[in-house]
């Protein structure tokens, strides 16, 4: 267990029966009053933050979750096959734990799944990723105002705004965290 004080930033907890990620955490001691601890938290299924207040003598359920490094294989109708390169084990995640993250994921490319206590909770992809566009418009001649930037499809189906210098086939590196393109990649 957890006192309120031992939280930081990054850790994984039990609260109210959900995993949460402690995404900001501060204690405050306000004069002569007793003091707080202002946790802000995120949902590890389902994604949603949440902000709460506690006593610094609350405790919390430490958690340890497995994190293996695994390699996406290919999407099986709803579901997407991944292979752990230490047991060859192929799990199945579902649709609604990848999200929005399949536009990041090629075959071949590798990640880290967390478990607890068997069950995946948890998919993370490298901070950024290497993809292909397969389409975007033609960069107008002319334009030459700083920060012009075009729609692009890149070759998982990914749409993200590009440069007007950047052309079908060049390839280009994509901050996971934000969706937002960040340098062309020469090869």
């Amino acid at each position: 267990m957890l006192k309120a004080t031992d939280l930081r930033k990054g850790k994984i907890i039990k609260l109210d029966g959900k995993l949460v990620r402690i995404t900001d955490f501060q204690h405050i001691t306000p004069g002569n009053w007793r003091g707080i601890v202002q946790i802000k938290f995120k949902d590890i299924i389902t994604g949603v933050g949440s902000q709460r207040r506690v006593s610094p003598e609350d405790k919390f359920e430490d958690v340890f979750l497995d994190n293996r490094k695994m390699t996406y294989l290919y999407k099986q109708g709803e579901t997407y096959v991944f292979m752990d390169q230490e047991t060859y084990e192929q799990p199945e995640l579902p649709a609604d734990i990848v999200g929005d993250m399949a536009g990041y994921l090629r075959e071949n490319d590798e990640c880290n799944i967390m478990f607890y206590e068997g069950q995946v909770v948890s998919l993370e992809l490298p901070a950024h990723v290497v993809l292909t566009v397969k389409y975007t418009e033609p960069g107008a001649r002319g334009n030459t105002v700083q920060n012009v930037t075009k729609p692009a499809t890149l070759e998982t189906g990914l749409e993200v705004k590009v440069p007007n210098h950047i052309n079908v086939g060049d390839k280009v590196k994509i901050d996971t965290r934000t969706g937002d393109f960040m340098e062309r990649v020469n090869d």
